[in-house]
This record gives structure tokens, sequence and C-alpha cells, in this order.
């Protein structure tokens, strides 16, 4: 039996070594020497403040900013902890009166008519609930409300919007995005908010 279970129990330990050591000291080296800022989760920093990460959706609610995708997260917005969607249906009533709510809500703080279409991810979250991009159409939405809280030009703040639109990766998969809170802070430092 011994002579049966020995190789077993080597190969488990060799195994676990291996895969369990060996192998994610490796991957882990080799991602902080070819990617150190992606490998430390794309941190944030301003006046070398850590203010968060490029890659996590975060929660700006002030009119003088650009706004971010609704967050299905709980037990409260934005939670990277708690990350997940509402599971709710596009025909379920609790989804379709959020919705109703949210587009009412844009529409008031944009100053925009009842007819004015609102871009469909300022009204609904992503399959995470903490994606920190929104489209190009979304962020443009916004130009004006932010230029008339920020007294500065709607051409600036467009030019800004403009400056932080990333293409597609590798120019064909996905679409234009806008990470909200690097245009924000760019935001801060165009015109910071009162």
């Amino acid at each position: 039996m011994t002579t049966l279970l020995r190789p077993a129990v080597v190969m488990l330990f060799v195994l676990t070594v291996a895969t369990g050591i060996v192998y994610p000291l490796l991957v882990t080296g080799a991602a902080q020497i070819a990617f150190p800022g992606q490998a430390g989760g794309s941190l944030v920093s301003r006046n070398g403040q850590l203010v968060g990460s490029s890659l996590i959706g975060q929660p700006f609610s002030g009119a003088s900013y650009f706004w971010s995708r609704p967050s299905a997260t709980s037990p409260m917005p934005d939670n990277a902890a708690s990350s997940g969607g509402s599971n709710l249906g596009p025909t379920n009533p609790a989804l379709v009166d959020a919705v109703k709510d949210r587009v009412a809500a844009l529409r008031a703080g944009n100053g925009t008519g009842d007819t004015t279409l609102v871009p469909a991810d300022l009204v609904t979250a992503s399959g995470s609930g903490l994606d920190p991009d929104i489209s190009v159409e979304a962020a443009l939405y916004q130009v004006a409300r932010v230029a008339r809280e920020r007294h500065l030009p709607v051409d600036k703040v467009r030019a800004l919007v403009d400056a932080h639109t990333q293409p597609p990766e590798l120019g064909f998969l996905g679409e234009a995005r806008v990470n909200v809170l690097l245009l924000n802070l760019a935001l801060d430092e165009l015109a910071p908010s009162s």
C-alpha cells in the first residue's frame, strides 16, 4: 500500500508547489516587470493622493461632474466588493420603472426636453455594475450641463471629451469610450469645481 500511496503524495506535493507557488510567482513577477501599472490595479493618483482606479467605476453625483453609468451593486452603489448586475430582465417592471426614473432625472438635471434621447448607458447598469467608461454619446449628452456648472465654454468641455475619448481596442474591438474618472480629473485641473 505504501508503494502505491508514496508516488501519489509526492506528485501532489510537487504539483501543489509548481502550480500553487512557482507558477503564480512567475506570472506575477512577469506582469510587474512588463506592465507595472496594470498589474498594480491601474491606480490613479492626484497630488500624491490615491483617488481610484481607472478600471473600476466610481460615483460622481455633483452637477459639475460627468456622471457614470448607474451601478447595480449592493448593498450600496459602486461597491467593488459586491460586483454584479441586477439580474432584472428587460420586461421586469422594476427595471422599466428604474429606467424611466433615471431618464426623467437625467433630462431634469441636464435641462433637456422630454423628446431628447438619453444614451442607454446612462440609464442602465453594466453587467458588473462597476463599468468605469461611458459611451462618447453619453459624455457629449452631459457637456452642456458641465460647461454651465463650471462656467466654461461648451466647446472647451467638448474638446476635453474628445481628448479623453479612447478608440476601440485594436481599432475594431468594441466601441469608442470615455473613462469617467480620468475625464473628471482633467476637468478639475481645467476648472476646479466650486
